[in-house]
């Protein structure tokens, strides 16, 4: 794969955040030579390499399941598939459909992957043994809903399998192709890190419907545009230089290494996106507190942002998804310390003209969710493995 070197790059603390880079080729060719300096080069073997060691995790819930077919597919075949599915169990049980479909597709591939339920009871015990109960649900006898809550469940379970890297695609990307090139750019991030705590976050160069007479290739989603213009704003506010340097604030295509995920704390539901760069900003940035972790202060933490070649075309959500997301999205940047007052009465003032929120209401703050650094991984994959059963492990 070729792609531009970063162009442009804030820095602020120990977090560096780099501008937007393009892919120039997804096959980079097979030849020693990098060319020239202002472009970054990587061979297969070297991708290959890494991807021997990452993990994809693919949220599910009532997808699809040819187009679940499809995203798996894309996957390269070295890297471990974590699908963790809250698919509906009754009347129909769209979870065994689910497995049906992936089972099969692994007779033929025979792609090392693990399938799990995010409602099995067997979650519950194994979280609880480990003191671990962060997304139990008031009952404590099973896992929240919520896509933020299987995507840390596919965290612990790529910690338990020894993975270094981990990253997360969409599981309602109609191309697979765009999935495959997502999981390579993954890759050469990792590849360009001068650390072991690195993020790297697709944007989408469109996001693409079909518009009765044909494709219309959108530049920006309707959530991010919004999302991005208020972490950018913050951002301006704390280092008193404007700024557009986030592009990818709800970008749920996106990786990091297992040492970054093991310090992050997340966030519920489709908060978690923007909640991991908040969460980054507040702790590695140095804006109100010092930064307890030395390593972090002396190797810092990179994000990368990239943009692919492939359009992204999914499932277009209705109007009541797309308010949930900007409400918990903005939700976040709201109750954050780093936020001012004037800020909070901007983000106010979004919400209410969209009609969102009522004039005397505020975004309700979003569950924030423990670092899985101390959990206990192996003894969770231990008991799931002899409890849950709905688990399927095919290394």
């Amino acid at each position: 794969m070729r792609l531009e070197i970063p162009r442009y790059l804030e820095r602020f603390g120990a977090v560096k955040i780099y501008d937007v880079q393009k892919v120039i080729e997804i096959d980079g060719g097979a030849s020693k030579e990098h060319g020239e300096v202002f472009v970054l080069r990587f061979t297969n073997a070297e991708l290959e390499e890494v991807e021997s060691n990452m993990a994809i995790i693919v949220p599910v819930k009532n997808e699809n399941p040819k187009v679940l077919e499809g995203v798996i597919s894309g996957i390269p075949h070295d890297v471990l598939v974590i699908v963790v599915s809250n698919s509906t169990r009754e009347p129909i049980d769209r979870y065994q459909i689910e497995l049906d479909t992936l089972l099969n597709h692994y007779r033929f591939s025979r792609r090392p992957m693990v399938i799990i339920h995010q409602k099995d009871p067997a979650w519950a015990e194994a979280l609880k043994k480990v003191g671990y109960p962060d997304i139990l649900d008031s009952s404590g006898k099973a896992v929240r809903d919520g896509k933020g809550e299987g995507m840390i469940q596919g965290l612990i379970l790529a910690k338990a399998l020894g993975r270094k890297y981990v990253g997360f695609v969409d599981s309602d990307n109609y191309i697979p192709g765009a999935v495959y090139e997502y999981v390579k750019i993954y890759g050469t991030a990792f590849l360009s890190s001068r650390t072991d705590y690195v993020m790297v976050r697709i944007r989408w160069p469109y996001k693409t419907k079909f518009s009765g007479r044909g494709f219309y290739f959108r530049r920006r989603g309707r959530v991010s545009e919004i999302t991005n213009r208020y972490m950018n704003l913050l951002i301006g506010r704390l280092t008193h230089f404007e700024t557009d340097i986030v592009k990818t604030a709800n970008s749920g295509d996106h990786a990091m290494s297992i040492k970054l995920a093991e310090e992050l704390a997340f966030a519920e539901g489709f908060a978690i996106e923007p909640y991991e760069l908040m969460f980054i900003f507040e702790e590695f940035g140095g804006f109100i507190k010092e930064i307890t972790n030395r390593e972090i202060a002396s190797k810092g933490v990179e994000i990368f942002q990239i943009e692919p070649r492939n359009p992204h075309i999914h499932e277009e959500r209705g109007t009541e998804h797309i308010n949930e997301m900007l409400l918990k999205s903005l939700s976040t940047i709201y109750h954050s310390k780093l936020c001012d007052k004037e800020l909070k009465k901007q983000i106010l003032n979004e919400l209410r003209i969209r009609g969102i929120l009522k004039k005397n209401e505020e975004p309700p703050k979003v569950r924030s969710i423990r670092p899985i650094k101390n959990v206990n991984a192996k003894k969770i994959l231990e008991i799931l493995e002899g409890k849950a059963e709905s688990l399927i492990l095919a290394e």
